[in-house]
């Protein structure tokens, strides 16, 4: 790959020489990375290979464990712990910095969950997640077996712990996948099957005035080119969606400003490196990173130095 075909409405974001480097490869379906910013370390999934692997400087890719119960979305908290979505155990674990195993999220009004897919995290420390129900599918990344809930929702673990709460109607989603808050955390990206939706969050952790900001973002039309999956927001508020062709890049109101083309389907991403400018991307058997000009927005789990004035 030489340089990038990009529109010219993301040259402040990506300089077009940039190019995709190969980190590592090998894998069924890579997913779920989730940068450790006191460590330096990228953690990532590879879902049908049911094992989780590290991505360090120094010593390139290694593997963390397998089997791992499937793991998907993951994301640190601010004292190491990983939070990581399991296809097979259909939870949120937390795994301590020491090895202890804890699960924040299991059940929802006396139900077991569909299959956690994602996970972001608040500044007040609430624990935000998707819960479609691919990982019950009788398919590689998951484990076949009949759904106790009768929809597909979000849901939110308060600050501390405690029961599971549903922060949208139940009816809002068909296949809730990736999301992200905007920097300032008042607004939190959704994508569901082919779309994308914005919502309001309010004072109480629920999300609300729900709206689509974009559309036909899938390949149920076109096989083999990606769906909308992992996402994350920049220092500017702009969104980053891995789906159909590439890595789409919105602005905050939603208008898209271009798609990065990647070599592969892409999964889901996230920024990393000594300046948050690093882009990792997990993309169907490899693991690639990319240099841009914007870094990632302050997230909880970011070293308290890196937005220093």
């Amino acid at each position: 790959m030489t340089g990038l075909q990009l529109s010219e409405r993301l040259h402040h974001l990506i300089d077009p020489s940039a190019e995709f480097e190969l980190l590592g490869e090998g894998y069924v379906f890579s997913e779920g990375p989730a940068w450790n910013d006191h460590t330096a370390e990228l953690i990532f999934h590879d879902i049908p290979g049911d094992a989780r692997w590290r991505w360090t400087e120094a010593r390139g890719v290694e593997l963390v464990e397998s089997p791992d119960f499937k793991g998907n979305g993951a994301v640190f908290e601010p004292d190491g712990s990983l939070l990581v979505c399991e296809q097979v155990t259909s939870s949120v674990v937390r795994i301590r910095p020491d090895g202890a195993r804890e699960i924040p999220a299991f059940h929802f009004e006396g139900k077991y969950l569909n299959s956690p897919n994602d996970v972001v995290t608040h500044s007040d420390g609430s624990i935000y997640f998707t819960d479609p129900n691919y990982g019950r599918w009788p398919v590689a990344v998951g484990v076949g077996r009949e759904c106790e809930l009768d929809f597909q929702g979000v849901f939110r673990v308060p600050p501390g712990g405690g029961p599971v709460q549903l922060v949208v109607e139940r009816d809002e989603f068909e296949q809730p996948n990736g999301l992200c808050f905007s920097p300032d955390e008042r607004v939190m990206y959704i994508n569901d099957r082919t779309n994308l939706k914005a919502f309001d969050v309010a004072d109480d952790g629920s999300l609300v005035n729900g709206r689509t900001i974009h559309e036909d973002m899938g390949s149920v039309d076109i096989p083999g080119t990606g769906n909308p999956d992992g996402m994350k927001t920049d220092e500017l508020g702009n969104v980053w969606c891995t789906a159909r062709d590439g890595i789409w890049i919105f602005a905050p109101d939603g208008a898209l400003l271009g798609i990065v083309p990647v070599p592969e389907v892409s999964g889901n991403l996230v920024w990393g490196g000594p300046e948050l400018r690093t882009l990792f991307v997990t993309m169907t058997t490899s693991l690639y990173r990319i240099e841009t000009l914007v870094r990632s927005c302050p997230l909880p789990y970011h070293r308290p130095d890196r937005w220093a004035a």
